[in-house]
């Protein structure tokens, strides 16, 4: 059955602009047609097309349906973004295929992308919601400056994954069951020492993701992946 994104569909039976146009000249859908929506705040709605006029498409609503979220705790992967942001892109579409709350940028000393369009973000996400078939949008974060995001509170364990050569344990050897973590990874000139030095002062473990060496968007997808495995309900 065909998934459509509508976050207003509680209150508004129309599905929006671009979701229409999908549904009426992509699928080429006709009244009567069943399909599922959701509101990207942890429902789905099965529901009838009802009317299509031009450009604009109504459905009745036939049953609501809550989702259960398939991992136990809560995921913010904070990355400084490539300068290819198609690679960025990458890392925020798999990684919400794979099971993520939150997504965080962050500017530090050695990035090479201080602006992000956070709108094209979210429509890939949009996108791979759908496609996964889950029922929560990921929080997608504007560009925040290093300093000042480590000082955020975090209802959670912190970490900081870094290359420097450090008596540090891999995540997936210190992750709890049903514990919500947050993890820092850096860009492609890593963390600099002083930045390393801030996190752990204000809370940030230092972490290992393996003995391979990484590319950003690739470590930011390992911590995902580490974070959601070791809580899969």
């Amino acid at each position: 059955m065909h998934i459509f994104y509508t976050p207003d569909i509680a209150i508004n039976c129309e599905l929006p602009e671009e979701e229409a146009k999908h549904c009426i000249k992509v699928l080429r859908l006709s009244s009567g047609d069943e399909v599922l929506l959701t509101d990207g705040k942890g429902s789905f709605y099965r529901a009838a097309i009802d009317v299509i006029t031009g450009k604009r498409c109504t459905v009745s609503i036939l049953e609501k349906i809550e989702w259960k979220k398939p991992w136990g705790n809560y995921i913010n992967i904070a990355v400084a973004p490539t300068k290819n942001m198609d690679r960025i892109e990458w890392f925020a579409e798999k990684a919400t295929e794979i099971g993520i709350d939150e997504f965080s940028f962050i500017n530090c000393a050695h990035s090479e992308r201080r602006v992000i369009k956070v709108d094209r973000v979210e429509r890939i996400v949009v996108s791979a919601v759908k496609q996964s078939q889950k029922a929560v949008v990921p929080v997608i974060n504007e560009m925040t400056d290093f300093k000042d995001f480590i000082k955020r509170p975090f209802d959670g364990r912190k970490f900081i994954a870094h290359c420097y050569d450090e008596d540090k344990k891999l995540l997936r050897d210190i992750i709890k069951p049903g514990e919500n973590v947050l993890v820092l990874i850096g860009p492609e000139g890593d963390f600099s020492e002083e930045e390393v030095a801030m996190a752990i002062a204000a809370g940030f473990e230092p972490i290992s993701l393996g003995n391979s060496r990484l590319r950003t968007e690739t470590a930011a997808l390992v911590a995902c992946n580490t974070a959601n495995l070791l809580n899969i309900i």
